[in-house]
């Protein structure tokens, strides 16, 4: 069994998210890291790895963005992951979430995993959808908010987390699965992963290697554009009511609870 997993360079969750707005794109200074829910599915392909029930040759970490984007490369490698691809173009940058997934999906192509993992979503855009759009493109069946998978011949058992409890489905392979930050704790990478991360085999791609369009990729051509944005506006101040006199207190809150229909 081939996986591949899918990673991304975020910004470090401690900085404040923020618009470039000469560009609209997301500013991406300062520190950044692999983005967390990305460290789920690498620890999920190790899990794979480790059963047993099915021989894993390789596990394939693969990003897509700027040159940077190679240390969430050598992170997934520590963690794991025996090489790595990083699709890095201009013809990409500013890319939606449709053409991203195209141009990721070209990319995973050529690898012709059978099994494809990725976190729910990005700790920047947030974005749940991605694994799906992927999944499309390439032809293969996609199941979300993944918890627990058990390898089967040539399918997985999977239980996911639904609106109103938890579904369990059986997938066939190949197929590229979103799991949920529940289904592992992912472990800590040892020194010596995290020394001998840049001496595994890291490949650079462009769009002409993966035999991208690019006139379906970047940002001029993606469906979503950015217009314009505005901070939400500021939240009023709440009330304080000080317990000098405890009966007059419970009455000063039973009847703000009141006037407001809480009770």
């Amino acid at each position: 069994m081939k996986i591949c997993v899918l990673v991304k360079e975020v910004p470090d969750a401690a900085v404040e998210k923020r618009l470039n707005n000469s560009t609209g794109r997301m500013d991406r200074s300062g520190e950044k890291n692999l983005n967390p829910y990305d460290t789920h599915a690498i620890e999920a392909a190790m899990q794979i790895r480790e059963g047993g029930v099915a021989p894993v040759e390789e596990i394939v970490a693969v990003t897509m963005g700027p040159e940077s984007a190679v240390r969430a490369l050598h992170k997934a490698v520590s963690l794991g992951a025996d090489r790595s691809v990083h699709l890095s173009d201009e013809a990409v940058a500013g890319s939606d979430v449709a053409a991203t997934g195209y141009a990721l999906a070209q990319t995973l192509r050529r690898e012709s995993p059978d099994l494809v993992l990725l976190g729910q979503q990005s700790d920047d855009g947030e974005c749940y959808t991605i694994g799906a759009v992927v999944a499309e493109h390439l032809g293969m069946p996609s199941l979300t908010q993944v918890i627990k998978m058990d390898v089967e011949t040539g399918a997985l058992r999977c239980e996911r987390q639904a609106e109103y409890g938890y579904d369990t489905v059986q997938v066939s392979l190949p197929a590229v699965i979103s799991v949920g930050d529940a289904i592992n704790e992912p472990r800590y990478p040892s020194l010596k992963a995290i020394m001998g991360a840049k001496k595994k085999p890291l490949e650079t791609v462009g769009a002409a290697d993966v035999e991208i369009d690019t006139s379906k990729v970047g940002g001029e051509n993606s469906a979503a554009r950015w217009i314009a944005a505005k901070a939400p506006p500021a939240k009023a101040a709440g009330e304080i009511i000080e317990d000098e006199d405890t009966a007059e207190t419970v009455e000063k809150i039973v009847a703000w609870l009141d006037e407001r229909k809480l009770i």
